[in-house]
């Protein structure tokens, strides 16, 4: 898979990370600090320009706060999201909504669907965070990514096609809280990627499906298995 100068790297889970072709560090659902799957070499981040948040359940923002105020990047995700980030301190922000796109450092990023719940737990309390969504990123050389965050396969998954054609694909696959390989493969059908990135996958023994089962599944699509820590580019 070319990459064509991006650097990417899965940190576990849901959690990704691109290195744009101008070197800047993009972060997506920061669970890193205390995700069971990022390797400790990588719980160090360095630096960080810009963070796209899907919801607000604790694996996809476990760090969101801490990461934002140690290295403020830019952090983009649904107002009530964003409102929620900004009362814990959190003060570079970029909200948005579905169907919105805007150009975030040397990105675009097209908010999408999901089909998936949102709530954030803040102490004891279960704070409503806005809808569960999905990301469209396109990159200065044109190579367009889909992150799906949580969700279950949606018709409009078709409409993703349509209007955008990402080329890769990072689809959850673990079942039981998202899509199961078999739900993913059909999502393949619709969204046509030349790659697809199976995530959200055996963090937890519930998460039981696995790459090896989307490949039995789908045709003409490379599953790329990557591991945590794993850098392709």
């Amino acid at each position: 898979m070319d990459l064509k100068g991006i650097k990417l790297t899965w940190l576990g889970h849901a959690t990704f990370r691109f290195q744009t072709p101008a070197g800047r560090s993009v972060l997506i659902d920061p669970w890193v600090m205390n995700n069971p799957k990022c390797p400790d070499s990588e719980k160090d981040l360095k630096k960080l320009d810009v963070m796209l948040i899907t919801h607000g359940h604790g694996d996809h923002i476990g760090d969101a706060v801490e990461i934002a105020k140690k290295y403020n990047p830019t952090v983009v995700g649904i107002p009530e999201l964003i409102g929620w980030l900004t009362k814990k301190g959190v003060q570079n922000t970029a909200e948005m909504n579905k169907g919105g796109t805007q150009t975030v450092g040397d990105i675009r990023v097209t908010m999408v669907h999901a089909d998936h719940s949102c709530g954030i737990q803040d102490g004891d309390q279960l704070v409503y965070g806005g809808e569960a969504c999905g990301y469209v990123i396109e990159f200065s050389n044109q190579l367009r990514f889909y992150h799906a965050g949580d969700t279950n396969v949606f018709g409009d998954m078709k409409i993703i096609h349509d209007l955008y054609a990402p080329e890769v694909a990072m689809i959850p696959i673990g079942d039981h809280y998202t899509m199961s390989p078999r739900e993913a493969a059909y999502a393949c059908g619709l969204l046509k990627p030349k790659t697809v990135i199976p995530m959200h996958f055996g963090t937890f023994p519930v998460l039981t499906g696995r790459p090896s089962d989307l490949e039995k599944l789908v045709k003409g699509v490379e599953v790329v298995q990557m591991r945590p820590g794993q850098t392709i580019g």
